[in-house]
């Protein structure tokens, strides 16, 4: 009897289990856990190789141009100044300030993780990208702007000026050389020197490659330039406000080729254009009329290096030194002698009758 009656609870504990057991194969599956896809990274800083190279020619050329040395000794050492000097074409030239505005831009790193914020939401990075497009000034808006604007100044502005003042020392020896007499020989073949100049103006300027790999490591997040960033107020001159427009493209990954000619629209500024080419068009004047060695120092001087430079300081936002007041014009001596007036004679008085 007690036997059976352990057999029954064996039965009993075993149809339970197995009871358990259908039930919970017939029940339905938990919903699995829903998958939660990470968002998508944003695109990298990209910048048109094309880009980088006009920057880097601009950059190149600047350098050359403010080393130009006053102490010319005979003409060949002219006419390779006046070749140094008149290798730009004003539109590239341009957009190479443009160009190295924006790679300088990309070293503020504030600047930079700001506009990356944006660059990680499609939708707004698209919208900001169309908004740069259509104005420029749009990329004034990030934090880190000011110190960005503050290194284009700095640097832009400073390399303009070097131009410029290499320009005035180059000026002011066209009239201290011409204590040397082969100063005062004219200058051979003066047709083809102006010609010259004019092809060379026609033809844009070329960049180093070393140069060039330099740039785009430093736009793209590599190795920095080595600029610290400080504050400009705004407002800001044509350089910077496109220089950083390009630069915030280039972060939000939308200034590779494919939107090149986009860039070298936005990177165009008329006013300074119409600077640098009336820059152009005085110096083709002035090396018409200029015959001997002495003048076309001062062809180069004024025309090519202090109003280039001039133009690029203007446009990045530096000021010119002040020009000093002219000597006073001495007060002429008068070499009349001065005759004393005679007292107007008396009214006759009338006689008494």
């Amino acid at each position: 009897m007690r036997s059976f009656s352990r057999t029954r609870a064996v039965l009993t504990t075993t149809a339970v289990a197995l009871a358990a057991l259908v039930a919970a194969c017939s029940a339905p599956a938990p919903p699995p856990a829903p998958v939660v896809q990470a968002p998508p990274p944003p695109p990298p800083i990209t910048l048109s190789a094309s880009v980088v190279e006009r920057a880097s020619a601009f950059r190149g050329y600047m350098a050359r141009a403010g080393a130009v040395s006053p102490a010319f000794q005979n003409g060949e050492q002219i006419q390779a100044a006046l070749k140094l000097g008149a290798s730009y074409e004003s539109k590239s030239f341009m957009n190479g300030a443009v160009a190295y505005a924006a790679v300088l831009a990309l070293q503020d790193p504030t600047f930079v993780a700001s506009v990356r914020e944006v660059a990680a939401n499609p939708t707004s990075r698209q919208e900001m990208v169309n908004n740069i497009f259509s104005n420029p000034s749009y990329a004034a808006v990030f934090k880190g702007s000011d110190s960005a604007a503050g290194l284009i100044i700095d640097q832009i502005g400073a390399d303009g000026l070097k131009v410029y003042m290499a320009g005035k020392a180059v000026k002011q020896a066209a009239y201290d050389v011409q204590k040397a007499s082969w100063s005062k020989s004219s200058v051979v073949d003066r047709d083809g020197r102006l010609a010259s100049a004019k092809s060379l103006s026609a033809t844009p300027a070329l960049a180093e490659s070393a140069d060039v790999a330099v740039l785009q490591n430093a736009s793209t997040g590599g190795q920095s330039l080595g600029f610290t960033p400080r504050a400009a107020v705004a407002p800001y001159q044509p350089v910077v406000i496109r220089g950083l427009a390009v630069a915030a493209l280039a972060a939000l990954g939308a200034a590779g080729d494919n939107n090149l000619t986009s860039i070298d629209a936005l990177s165009v500024d008329p006013g300074t254009n119409s600077c640098l080419n009336m820059a152009k068009l005085n110096l083709y004047q002035c090396l018409a009329v200029a015959k001997p060695h002495y003048e076309d120092i001062f062809c180069l001087g004024q025309h090519i290096l202090m109003d280039t430079g001039a133009c690029i300081a203007k446009a990045s936002g530096a000021a010119l030194p002040p020009e000093p007041p002219p000597p006073p014009k001495a007060t002429p001596v008068s070499t009349k002698k001065t005759v004393a007036k005679k007292a107007p004679a008396k009214k006759p008085v009338a006689k008494k009758s």
